[in-house]
């Protein structure tokens, strides 16, 4: 199956046909570049072919790897969309040999970096290029415009800059796509991409929650207040979606059709990932891994539903704060929540040797990916500044937006706390505001508990060196 241009033409080729991959071939269509197409179930290949109407004249059909690989232009350009972990590593084996010198293999889906530093390893001894590419914003995001988060060679992003340039989505023209380092780099930042996007849904999530059960607002009521808000500082994509859900109505039986659904949530492993990550690198993204608790509490449906009459809250129930508290500590949330996201970042940059570019980063995260908002806007012009130690929160910038949203966040967790309404989020952000805050801490009762057991040492406000206690002599 050969069509619609000369054999070795095609700019860029697109394995795998499935929603996303589909979404960005369409995309590069349209946009004008020549495409070579191809698919693991065949069957797939014509009828994609034939729905893209007019757009079919820049997609070149392949029926077999061979063919695929044979109709691209050189150096060759392949984009793979298709499942991460064992499916790439059989699909790496398979391509290879037919491959040449300075090509480049683009893995387009949620894969764990640690398989995208080993691949790009071990294809760069056979001089070839790996790239790992984060892609957000869904199938929509894919067709239109996405965000995208690319690692790799230089080489790779000289051949790449041009397509993906052009396909991205833009905020005010500047294209929300870029070369971010090395290997894994991309697949990285799109992970805590959607760590910090599992935090930001699960406070909105809380949010909804304290109106609902404290103060019984009914669901379309609570939308209309997400949409009134989307208006103003909180205007995110996230934020403008959870009031249209909240006000829409089931067909069938005229209820809110939030409320029939199941109170269990599914997680792919990104947000988990990222949780993993930042232990593993000595940091506490504490609102992600609430977030992915939460996510698995809520599959224990069953347990939930059993315990509610056996475990007493022991509530003192008090009156929910006003709206605009409830404003402003989502607003804190959030701060706190993308800060712990652009630390674990940072940790990840000088482990791994990557010069992640924080501003550049927030800036291609403005348009195009799940968790696109106002507030990265401020995020990059405060990373643009001096850090006070390099640390994002102590911004002039971001320490006045806290100023004013940091005492919203304290009433409306000591409410919910209050009420027996779990808001694990909101707390852990609030938890993290106060550790960084607190000049003088309690470890040191933890450093004199692992002396007196297990001798470790702990070092003396007053003298250099290791020191140990009395208590064991």
């Amino acid at each position: 199956m050969n069509g619609g241009i000369t054999m070795g033409q095609a700019q860029i080729g697109v394995y795998g046909l499935g929603t996303m991959g589909s979404a960005l071939a369409l995309n590069m269509a349209d946009n004008g570049f020549q495409v070579a197409v191809t698919n693991r179930e065949t069957d797939w290949i014509k009828t994609f072919v034939d729905e893209a109407g007019p757009l079919a004249k820049n997609l070149t059909p392949h029926d077999s790897l061979t063919a695929f690989v044979q109709g691209l232009a050189t150096p060759r350009v392949i984009l793979f969309m298709i499942p991460s972990g064992r499916p790439m590593d059989m699909m790496i084996d398979s391509i290879t040999p037919l491959l040449d010198t300075g090509d480049t293999i683009i893995d387009g889906g949620n894969a764990n970096f640690h398989d995208t530093r080993r691949r790009s390893a071990m294809l760069a001894e056979q001089d070839l290029h790996f790239v790992g590419m984060g892609v957000s914003g869904g199938e929509s995001g894919a067709r239109s415009g996405p965000s995208m988060m690319v690692g790799g060679t230089d080489h790779s992003w000289t051949q790449l800059k041009p397509i993906l340039q052009t396909i991205s989505a833009k905020f005010e023209d500047d294209p929300c796509v870029d070369h971010l380092g090395s290997d894994g780099a991309g697949h990285f930042v799109k992970t805590v991409h959607n760590g910090i996007e599992y935090a930001d849904m699960q406070a909105i999530a809380e949010i909804y929650a304290l109106l609902r059960d404290a103060d019984s607002w009914p669901a379309a009521k609570i939308g209309a207040l997400f949409t009134q808000w989307n208006d103003g500082p909180l205007r995110s994509y996230l934020v403008e979606i959870s009031g249209k859900v909240l006000q829409a109505t089931d067909p069938e039986t005229g209820t809110p059709m939030v409320d029939l659904i199941r109170d269990k949530a599914g997680q792919k492993g990104t947000g988990r990932w990222t949780a993993i990550e930042a232990l593993i690198l000595g940091q506490s993204a504490s609102t992600i891994e609430a977030a992915v608790g939460a996510r698995s509490w809520s599959s224990e449906k069953t347990t939930r539903t059993s315990a509610q009459p056996l475990l007493a809250a022991n509530t003192n129930p008090t009156d929910l704060p006003d709206t605009d508290d409830l404003q402003a500590a989502l607003m804190a949330a959030r701060i706190l929540g993308h800060a712990q996201g652009f630390r674990v970042l940072q940790a990840a940059s000088d482990e791994y040797d990557w010069s992640l570019n924080m501003p550049r980063i927030a800036e291609i995260w403005r348009a195009g990916c799940i968790i696109r908002s106002t507030l990265l806007d401020d995020l990059a012009e405060a990373f643009r500044d001096d850090l006070p130690h390099g640390e994002l929160i102590l911004a002039p910038t971001i320490r006045a937006r806290l100023d004013t949203s940091i005492g919203a966040l304290r009433r409306v967790v000591a409410t919910a706390i209050s009420c027996g309404i779990p808001v694990p989020v909101l707390s852990a952000a609030l938890a993290w505001f106060d550790s960084i805050r607190t000049a003088r801490g309690s470890t040191n009762l933890i450093q004199a508990q692992r002396d007196f057991f297990g001798e470790h040492g702990f070092q003396r406000c007053d003298k250099d060196g290791n020191h140990h206690g009395p208590w064991n002599r």
